[in-house]
């Protein structure tokens, strides 16, 4: 049978548990049964039979269906024609759910797939909504999902104090080794006590396992997602964000693929595979991707073959390819006249250089740190890869910052 997530939990019991309440959903197109049946779609009869009545339902990033691509603005509400439901988006002018929005509501549910990686914008779209709620005086209730990557491997810095953004809210590993349940926990025990929570957990699910072995189906969560393979690479493929090399978005293989049109790829592969990165091989490549960074320009790199997901250290993994690409160039810079400019457009410009540069802010409505300090948690990781500190260095420095977070992670634990 393998595992059952909280939904299917749920509609197994015919969603009882919600009779006689108005309900709020944070949602998207991932939130499907096991045999793909999307949640609302599932709620809608009890809702038109008047059992239980969906007060609004909200989208996260990429908004409900995952249609627009990374960093797009979406729309604050509407109502949806085919199911007259009104719908809200948490990623624009306001990440948190306002007090209309939740207006009316005895119940916030919330069923999202999370990748199991701290800058992964779904989590803290919850972490919002779990604040909002506590001020509302409204119960909130996480169906849970299994982590897509497992739940026993952790890795990469913990998000430090003065960090904390959108794609980090409050301090966790970059891989979390957690489920978004138990993220919730997490975030009730630390820092929003006053809420009422209830986690629907899983049933069968092991730690150890990945998706595929779970027998729950992969959906699609966000535009850049596409495979569990993708998910695997993630927490060391979102760095590359920070800087101006592609990480292959307009590519059918998005954060598998990076590279730059200034790079040698087979330099960079002989590099990178020198290196003896456990379960991996970086490969040598030509791309041209079709939208986002180097749109339409021949770009050479890597594409990152994960041989061994148990042994895969994605993190470290990408900050060798960061620094495969330093050790090439150098380290570009923008002139400060032009980053200092207000129409001064960070990616546009960065990827004329003939080197890797860092990615200027704005970044996920930040517009004073670099963005690679707040996906790494920290400015010190920056630094590092400058200076081509060695991997092996890198890694203990990685190991004992989570190490030292282990005992709040083990608290939020809800499956042996």
């Amino acid at each position: 049978m393998g595992t059952i997530t909280g939904l299917d939990r749920f509609e197994r019991e015919e969603f009882r548990g919600l009779y006689g309440q108005t309900i709020g959903v944070l949602c998207n197109q991932a939130s499907v049964t096991r045999s793909f049946v999307h949640l609302i779609d599932r709620l809608l009869p009890y809702h038109r039979s008047g059992a239980l009545k969906i007060g609004s339902v909200i989208g996260p990033q990429h908004g409900l269906f995952g249609h627009t691509q990374d960093n797009m603005i979406e729309w604050e509400g509407h109502v949806d024609p085919r199911t007259g439901l009104t719908i809200h988006s948490l990623y624009g002018q306001r990440r948190e759910p306002t007090r209309e929005m939740l207006c009316g509501l005895d119940r916030l549910v919330i069923d999202i797939q999370d990748v199991g990686s701290r800058y992964y914008t779904f989590a803290w779209t919850m972490a919002h909504c779990l604040r909002a709620c506590a001020a509302a005086g409204i119960p909130v209730t996480v169906l849970d999902r299994p982590n897509p990557i497992g739940g026993t491997q952790v890795e990469g810095p913990v998000l430090e104090e003065g960090f904390g953004s959108f794609v980090g809210l409050y301090p966790l590993p970059i891989r979390t080794g957690l489920t978004l349940g138990e993220v919730a926990t997490y975030v009730q025990q630390r820092f929003v006590p006053s809420v009422d929570l209830d986690v629907v957990r899983l049933e069968g699910w092991s730690r150890e396992e990945y998706q595929e072995e779970t027998g729950v189906p992969w959906t699609i969560p966000s535009p850049n997602m596409p495979t569990v393979d993708t998910a695997v690479v993630y927490p060391g493929g979102c760095l590359i964000e920070g800087t101006n090399l592609s990480e292959g978005r307009g590519t059918t293989r998005p954060f598998e693929i990076v590279g730059a049109p200034f790079l040698d790829g087979w330099r960079m592969a002989e590099a990178l595979n020198g290196e003896d990165l456990p379960g991996a091989v970086f490969r040598p490549m030509q791309f041209q991707p079709t939208f986002n960074k180097h749109v339409g320009r021949l770009c050479e790199g890597v594409f990152v073959h994960v041989t061994d997901r148990r042994t895969f250290e994605p993190v470290l993994a990408y900050v060798a390819i960061i620094q495969a690409a330093i050790a090439q160039t150098g380290v570009h810079w923008v002139a400060e006249d032009v980053a200092q400019d207000e129409r001064f457009v960070a990616t546009a410009v960065e990827c004329d250089l003939d080197g890797f540069a860092w990615k200027r802010p704005p970044y996920e409505y930040e517009a004073l740190k670099m963005p690679i300090d707040i996906l790494a948690g920290n400015e010190w990781l920056r630094g590092e890869c400058e200076k081509l500190t060695p991997l092996s260095e890198l890694r203990e420095r990685f190991r004992a910052s989570c190490v030292g977070f282990e005992p709040t992670r083990r608290a939020a634990l809800l499956y042996p």
